[in-house]
């Protein structure tokens, strides 16, 4: 697995941003995930999708807001976020975990980590 997440930029409050995150390596993971860290902070949850059953899972500060999807032919996963709030500024990371996953998963069930991109929204 060869993970490169990109998409983010600068935007405003109630805007949206799509990230993806390509895997340019062998396919034989279970689900991708999307996770934020801000500086001081632990990285947390954000989303993610169980690749062949397409199940997704969200932290609760995102449902409604954020749809995780993915294109197996394209072997990518997509972040679209609307309605963006101050507090959605992050890095935000794409990773991949061989293990069954049945919801909000904390980072270390996390296998294989993509490079940052940056999300900041400003007022």
């Amino acid at each position: 697995v060869q993970l490169q997440a990109y998409g983010g930029g600068l935007v405003q409050v109630g805007e949206s941003l799509k990230l993806s995150c390509a895997n340019s390596g062998r396919y034989g993971f279970y689900a991708v995930g999307w996770f934020r860290q801000v500086p001081g902070k632990e990285r947390e949850f954000v989303a993610a999708i169980s690749w062949r059953n397409n199940v997704k899972y969200y932290t609760e500060d995102v449902k409604g807001r954020f749809t995780i999807s993915r294109d197996a032919a394209q072997n990518t996963a997509y972040l679209q976020m609307n309605s963006l709030k101050l507090e959605d500024t992050a890095v935000y990371y794409c990773a991949t975990t061989t293990r069954r996953i049945f919801g909000p998963s904390p980072s270390d069930m996390y296998e294989s980590w993509g490079q940052g991109t940056e999300v900041t929204v400003s007022s």
